[in-house]
């Protein structure tokens, strides 16, 4: 298959390693402009040079945010005004049994988790939808329906995404926008 998103730009959250990274040079492969994002422009700017390396011609530009933070969203959607296809990728998971699992885990989970997606969501959507055209994807996990005893507070942020994902496609209802998980 074919898959054409030439005139198309992508963000991709967390895309300087990892799965983020694999799905910033896949949307590159299909002829989007690509926006890279991570926490430090050095790490952004390797992602690019990779990506470019890998697929030439490539759109590619980057953007350091820390999307973990309502400032850093508020830099990014300044930065970065319009997307059309919107990846929630950025996100952390550590092993920990629950009863080390303090109140501050919990809470950093859930900003760089679910409210880095849920502040871009909300930055984004709205002019996908005047424009009758995006898509956004959270990058969950089989986590969120199959707990991990070791990571309920990964697990936790995984189930908060399905849901945030499945009211937001509820929104999207009659238009050519999106939302999955």
């Amino acid at each position: 298959m074919k898959i054409d998103l030439s005139g198309k730009t992508a963000l991709v959250t967390g895309s300087t390693a990892g799965i983020g990274n694999a799905i910033a040079k896949g949307l590159a492969e299909t002829g989007a402009e690509v926006v890279v994002n991570g926490r430090g422009q050095g790490k952004v700017d390797a992602a690019i040079a990779a990506i470019t390396k890998a697929v030439p011609g490539a759109k590619v530009r980057g953007i350091a945010a820390d999307v973990s933070t309502a400032a850093g969203c508020k830099a990014l959607l300044a930065a970065l005004p319009d997307v059309d296809i919107l990846v929630n990728n950025a996100g952390i998971f550590e092993p920990k049994t629950f009863f080390e699992i303090p109140d501050e885990d919990w809470s950093r989970f859930y900003e760089v988790n679910v409210m880095s997606g849920v502040r871009l969501s909300r930055g984004y959507m709205q002019g996908m939808l005047k424009r009758n055209w995006g898509r956004i994807v959270f990058i969950s996990s089989e986590s969120g329906l199959n707990i991990p005893t070791e990571m309920i507070h990964y697990g936790m942020t995984k189930t908060a995404q399905l849901a945030i994902a499945r009211g937001l496609a509820e929104l999207t209802k009659g238009t050519a926008v999106t939302v999955n998980s």
